[in-house]
């Protein structure tokens, strides 16, 4: 079945972590500052921090004072792409079903879900990562 749009927890984590490193783009964060930060478990934050990895949007550093850092430019990397490296691409369907059972071409939410996504996925397309930083300690300098 297609599903409405979601973000997955993974998603989220990737998503907030990043912007978290666009904050201090210089700055090794490590795995243990970071969830400790967003309160989320630091094994799944680890995971997703690899796959981020693989992917070259962060390189990671071994060690005590190790950790991740941005590699890519807060400018050039919108919600989409992180989005889409977790998710999937963004299905422009607008059935919930794998095939529409809807009679007459009235669907029980009209245009609705695929208005809904399209709006998610351009916002999502619009929006970087300098856009949306999180400084640790909470507050913007920039």
């Amino acid at each position: 079945m297609n599903n409405l749009f979601k973000i997955s927890e993974a998603t989220s984590l990737a998503m907030h972590t990043l912007a978290l490193m666009a904050s201090e783009p210089e700055k090794i964060i490590s795995v243990k500052e970071s969830a400790s930060f967003l309160n989320v478990s630091e094994a799944h934050l680890a995971k997703v921090l690899q796959r981020l990895s693989q992917a070259g949007y962060v390189n990671s550093t071994r060690g005590p004072k190790g950790g991740f850092l941005l590699v890519k430019s807060p400018d050039e990397v919108t919600l989409l792409d992180i989005y889409e490296l977790i998710e999937g691409k963004i299905d422009d369907s607008n059935c919930l079903l794998d095939h529409p059972i809807c009679t007459n071409g009235n669907c029980l939410f009209g245009d609705g879900l695929k208005k809904m996504n399209r709006e998610i996925k351009e916002h999502l397309s619009k929006t970087t990562l300098s856009e949306v930083k999180i400084f640790l300690g909470g507050k913007n300098n920039g």
